[in-house]
């Protein structure tokens, strides 16, 4: 495990024991508070694990914890399963080593010409959110990302410093929140690699709102939900966000924007 996930696997465990209200555990208040999180030594009790154990885990020490160790702590800490999922990518126990993908900067042949049969916009995100590959649909959403260099051609990025894509986002602020804690979520096993690294950086630079959602450290999976835009030329538009990953090409998702009936 590298030092940074390490870190991280501490820092996230400490965040989510003090957001923990301890009346709601059937706990007593700690002094004067009645909504501090659980002591150190109170997890370790429920986790059945030493007081000493768990403090060197959270303190982002050198040690190996087990998956059963791991699943039994957020059990005690009533982590969400996006959020056990993310704890356990942290330990290393990530279902699919996405550490090890290659940067995708252009879609296989077959996954474009899929994009290219839909009628509706959608595109293919790499595992660092870079954008793939897109069909015509999409770039009459978003008339810019055909102009926009490789580098820069990244889901995060666009959200964070594009004003015209934010702009056409009544909803920047909830959308926003909601990706970070999506690629958070999907990025545990990477966290510590030098692209990984670079990115997290180069928009924490970029985008003092990133770095703040980013350093609250939400968590979530991934989930179908509405999305509108206010397009230009087309005024308001609503669609309903999906997402697959092609049997053949699992290391990329295909985002889609089905239309939405009689909006």
């Amino acid at each position: 495990m590298s030092d940074e996930r390490r870190r991280e696997l501490g820092q996230f465990l400490r965040d989510r024991r003090g957001n923990l209200v301890r009346a709601e555990l059937g706990l007593p208040p700690i002094g004067r508070s009645r909504t501090q999180g659980l002591r150190r030594e109170e997890v370790a009790s429920f986790a059945a694990v030493s007081v000493t154990w768990y403090t060197w885990l959270e303190q982002g020490r050198e040690i190996n914890a087990s998956r059963q160790v791991l699943e039994a702590i957020a059990r005690v800490l009533q982590l969400t399963g996006a959020e056990n999922s993310y704890l356990l990518a942290l330990g290393g126990y990530a279902p699919v080593p996405l550490a090890e993908v290659a940067p995708i900067e252009q879609a296989p042949a077959h996954v474009q010409r899929l994009l290219d049969s839909l009628d509706f916009p959608a595109f293919a995100v790499a595992p660092d959110w870079g954008i793939a590959g897109w069909n015509r649909a999409y770039a009459g959403l978003y008339s810019r990302i055909a102009a926009v260099g490789p580098a820069d051609r990244n889901l995060l990025w666009l959200i964070f410093t594009d004003p015209h894509l934010r702009d056409m986002l009544p909803d920047w602020e909830e959308t926003s929140r909601h990706f970070v804690a999506e690629f958070r979520a999907e990025a545990g096993a990477r966290l510590g690699s030098a692209a990984h690294t670079a990115l997290i950086s180069r928009l924490a630079g970029a985008s003092p709102e990133f770095a703040q959602l980013w350093a609250d450290r939400g968590v979530e999976r991934f989930s179908s939900r509405q999305r509108v835009f206010l397009h230009p030329e087309a005024g308001r538009l609503v669609y309903e966000q999906h997402r697959l990953v092609p049997s053949d090409a699992p290391e990329l998702h295909l985002v889609m924007y089905a239309p939405v009936p009689g909006a």
